[in-house]
């Protein structure tokens, strides 16, 4: 399986017959130096600048061959041990306490690159250079008037890769995987004949997965990374509705949804600790305990609501308002992050003034998972969004004295396995879900479930309906399986206002995901809203009802991710990998083997072109069946373009998705 072919001044290393590294004296492929790093962050958005002080190429090399792994000393400076097993992996040992890293890979022209955690903007990342750092998604992320806007007045416009859910990880069409154990900021250049990964630190290993198929090549980096546990049957069994306003108001929305036949898994109600109103919108008081005055008495309606088999959801993150009491009992046993002169660090965050958790104390982590299970779980709540995580500042003091730089990416890894370890020492794994946006190496093992974050509530393709899309898709690089959007998108900034079609193609969107959830936006009172009128509710109606028909199709796929790693949203060149034209299409995907779904992502149309791998594929609406290739179809309101494979074990299920009023 492995294997160097080396002389005096070259050697090129194998892996299942495939070049990983090729090294010359010409051209070396590890380069070290040192840099220093400028780091500014405002609200989630950061700027970095470098300044390398020095770079060096290593040309000069030995190489050492025994039974179980090859060692390789470039110079006095950097050691590779290379071992293969379940993967090739490479092991770095640097001799100095170089800062900078670069490692050239052998790549293949022809071939397509994907992953690299939540991609918005582009899913093919061939001839990209991509920055990888957790923050925000930016508002608009293009070069459009509202990116610009966001820019000047708050910088936090954003860039095509600025994202959540950055991953060291990528997959490659040629069916192989890298993967590079590392946390600092890094950029991974795509080019045509090779990839060059530059990091901000040394990194401790590089694994490398060689297979036949993408579907073997998907399937090994879950093994390696891990898969999120299992979502429960219950979130199949109609939408979670976003709202807030008190009980008396959540209780009359409820009605208004069931009155008009919504089929209704649970409330997701984000303001249950109470709100504050700040210049961005109605926000949240970040407190982690039911507020008495909006929710009196919170636990008896939940339970009431359990006798309708309806859940209700909640909302935590890993700040703190500094005017609650877990502030204060936070601060008063030192469970908040530092400044270096050993001060709280606070920050505002729209006008919300907050401290941030420091994970990296054990007490701290033990702290707030009791927290969750007496206040969040102990009162009956199934679930929640595990919001945030992002924010981590590098001048940061940590109670582990470990860099803050360094940290940063691994914060919403750690914040997403906090809530899974109360779910599991609560006995709740399995049936209480919460649901993350930022990631990085090892959120896959720990989030129950993804959702894509604060999108524009418009067409933006960088940051509206159609950018949830690759999201999904691109994650499904990485391990993760579970993946859903607000419906209807988050954020209002101006002239930017939800309108009636963008939320019912959401919806329809929506229906073919994992998950179902509306959201009513950070200016709920502006934007329309899933009962502002019967036509919207009786659409909503329509896409529950069609979510649910495909609840034992969503137990098969959940089934194969488990089993096979594939994720539920998947490219379909997984399981058409002659298909070339697949490679150059976004934003249409595979619901697990069986469902192609084409969602439609621009305003005021009536038919769609969707573009169909060979195979025998049926039109869910019409019945019209087709082989392959280029197809234009009706695409009304109500009638997303969805296709199922007749040869489909479940196709009684997708036939009777049409009759669905």
């Amino acid at each position: 399986m492995l294997k160097i072919e080396h002389n005096d001044s070259s050697f090129s290393l194998y892996y299942k017959n495939r070049c990983i590294l090729m090294h010359s004296v010409k051209k070396p492929c590890i380069a070290v130096g040192f840099g220093n790093a400028v780091y500014s962050m405002k609200e989630g958005n950061f700027k970095l600048k470098d300044s390398i002080t020095s770079k060096q190429y290593l040309k000069h090399f030995t190489v050492k061959e025994d039974k179980n792994n090859i060692t390789i000393q470039l110079q006095d400076a950097i050691e590779l041990t290379i071992t293969a097993d379940t993967y090739c992996t490479i092991n770095i040992k640097a001799k100095k306490p170089f800062n900078r890293f670069w490692l050239h890979c052998v790549a293949d022209i022809h071939e397509y690159i994907y992953g690299c955690g939540e991609q918005f903007s582009k899913l093919d990342l061939k001839k990209k250079n991509l920055p990888l750092w957790v923050q925000e998604q930016g508002v608009g992320r293009g070069h459009d008037l509202i990116t610009l806007l966001a820019n000047v007045l708050y910088g936090a416009g954003g860039a095509w890769y600025t994202t959540y859910y950055p991953q060291p990880t990528f997959v490659s069409s040629s069916n192989y995987f890298i993967h590079c154990n590392a946390s600092s900021y890094a950029e991974f250049e795509f080019k045509k004949k090779e990839h060059i990964l530059h990091f901000w630190q040394i990194p401790e290993s590089v694994v490398v997965g060689v297979y036949e198929k993408p579907a073997e090549c998907i399937k090994a980096v879950g093994d390696l990374l891990g898969r999120q546990p299992r979502l429960p049957q219950w979130v199949h069994d109609g939408m979670w509705i976003g709202m807030q306003g008190g009980t008396d108001v959540v209780k009359k929305k409820l009605q208004v949804a069931l009155d008009a036949g919504v089929k209704v898994s649970a409330l997701w109600v984000q303001d249950w600790v109470g709100r504050r109103i700040t210049w961005f919108g109605k926000r949240l008081f970040w407190n982690w305990k039911y507020n008495q005055e909006l929710y009196p008495g919170l636990p008896s309606y939940i339970q009431e609501l359990s006798h309708k088999n309806i859940k209700f959801l909640g909302y935590i993150n890993c700040f703190l308002n500094s005017e609650g009491d877990l502030y204060k009992e936070a601060i008063s046993k030192g469970y908040l992050v530092h400044n270096q002169d050993g001060t709280v660090k606070t920050f505002d965050t729209t006008g919300i003034i907050a401290g941030t958790l420091d994970l990296t104390n054990p007490q701290t982590r033990e702290w707030i998972k009791n927290v969750i299970k007496e206040h969040m779980i102990g009162i009956g709540l199934g679930g929640w969004m595990a919001d945030f995580g992002e924010y981590l500042e590098t001048d940061a003091k940590l109670y582990s004295g470990e860099s803050a730089e360094l940290y940063h990416n691994k914060y919403p890894a750690d914040w997403a396995r906090v809530n899974y370890e109360a779910l599991e020492e609560a006995g709740k794994l399995g049936e209480v879900v919460f649901f993350t946006r930022a990631g990085y190496t090892g959120t896959s093992k720990y989030s129950t479930l993804m959702w894509a974050g604060d999108q524009l509530v418009n067409w933006s393709m960088h940051d509206g309906l159609a950018s949830v899309i690759p999201a999904g898709i691109s994650l499904g690089f990485c391990g993760v399986g579970y993946f859903h959007a607000d419906i209807g998108g988050y954020t209002t900034l101006g002239w930017i206002k939800r309108k009636k079609e963008l939320f019912m193609r959401w919806a329809e969107l929506g229906a073919f995901t994992a998950v179902m959830r509306t959201h009513e936006g950070n200016r709920p009172d502006v934007n329309l809203q899933f009962n502002s009128d019967m036509e919207t509710l009786q659409h909503l109606a329509k896409m529950t009802k069609v979510h649910t028909i495909l609840k034992p199709y969503f137990e098969h796929c959940k089934d194969e991710y488990h089993t096979d790693g594939l994720p539920l949203m998947r490219h379909p060149y997984i399981h058409y990998p002659d298909d070339e034209k697949l490679h150059s299409l976004q934003y249409q995907f595979l619901l697990g083997r069986d469902v192609l779904v084409a969602p439609v992502y621009r305003p005021r149309r009536k038919k769609w072109n969707v573009y169909l791998p060979k195979d025998e594929w049926v039109h869910v609406w019409s019945g019209k069946e087709y082989s392959g290739g280029w197809v234009k179809v009706e695409a009304p309101l109500g009638q997303p373009p969805v296709f199922y494979r007749k040869k489909s074990q479940f196709k009684t299920i997708f036939e009777a998705i049409k009759d669905i009023k």
